[in-house]
């Protein structure tokens, strides 16, 4: 079986590694789900813990997560935008395991007006994703993952819908330490759409390695994203990442995203950059006991706040 499932996905990323970015449409796909994941820059795919929420940036770390663990993850967005989760898991044998999960992102009320910005009621915008997750470990240290997703989106009256997949593969050395992985995301397309345009998923071609350094706390992670698209500087597909692993049981993390920091810069009059406010800085610390955890970052998201993002998880 395992010869299969690993012809599919290699086939399937040959299919897609000269893809393009699309635009726009279910962008809160785009945002971190996991706090640990969110605290080393934002973009991470190779971070090898007992961590369920890890598995909404690569399914092929579901193999790693305890059978039977619930998690739930919220995030501020900005004023009035707040997105949740939740996830469950099952492992199957020794070598595979499924998990269900769900997202929504609320976007608030806001006001319906006419042309002649005379409010003539109210109206409400949300985003939701249904996935269905499975892994497979191929190897002894080699794991691969599929997502499948249902996406829906709804602006007051008018809705569309589209399917999307997830890839991933990682490569875990337990002797000496590190972690590789890489992983296409939001693969697939709308299948009904607002209007007669149809806009394309959020596709991300994301590569990584995360080392830890033997006979010391401290674990790096590197994360090169959106590696569809080259329209702009190599060091904006970069994303870095530190661990301090003060004890098996305790996290801390910093990190730092390149493209995050150049995109929420502020321009003067004379198109300068002034500064971003510390957006692409990201911190986060997290608590894992045995049947219980907990996680928390921070991050700039957008231009008018910053987030905090906690995932908590029990495994029953």
């Amino acid at each position: 079986m395992k010869k299969y499932v690993l012809a599919i996905i290699i086939s399937l990323f040959a299919m897609v590694a000269g893809a393009q970015e699309s635009q726009t449409a279910y962008n809160f796909l785009r945002l971190p789900v996991s706090a640990h994941e969110a605290a080393l820059g934002g973009e991470n795919v190779t971070i090898y813990d007992d961590d369920l929420s890890l598995i909404f940036s690569n399914p092929a770390l579901l193999t790693n997560v305890s059978d039977k663990t619930i998690g739930l993850n919220y995030m501020n967005y900005m004023a009035g935008v707040n997105t949740g989760s939740a996830a469950f898991n099952r492992v199957v044998g020794d070598k595979a395991a499924w998990a269900v999960s769900g997202q929504l992102m609320s976007y608030g009320t806001m006001r319906e007006v006419d042309a002649n910005n005379v409010q003539t009621g109210e109206f409400s915008a949300k985003d939701i994703a249904l996935g269905g997750y499975f892994s497979y470990l191929l190897t002894e240290r080699l794991t691969g993952g599929i997502t499948a997703k249902f996406i829906y989106s709804a602006i007051a009256d008018y809705h569309s819908m589209a399917v999307g997949v997830d890839l991933g593969l990682n490569y875990f050395d337990e002797v000496h330490e590190w972690s590789a992985s890489i992983v296409a995301k939001n693969l697939g397309g709308q299948v009904k759409a607002f209007d007669d345009v149809y806009d394309r998923m959020p596709f991300d071609l994301q590569a990584g390695v995360t080392k830890r350094l033997q006979h010391t706390p401290l674990r790096f992670s590197l994360t090169l994203h959106d590696l569809g698209h080259w329209d702009y500087k190599f060091i904006q597909h970069v994303a870095v990442g530190a661990d301090v692993l003060l004890t098996p049981q305790i996290w801390l993390a910093v990190g730092y995203n390149f493209r995050r920091a150049h995109q929420m810069s502020i321009l003067s009059s004379l198109d300068k950059e002034e500064g971003n406010h510390g957006a692409g800085l990201t911190l986060g610390a997290g608590l894992s006991l045995q049947r219980f955890k907990l996680g928390v970052a921070y991050g700039k998201y957008h231009v008018s706040s910053s987030s905090i993002l906690i995932n908590a998880a029990y495994t029953l």
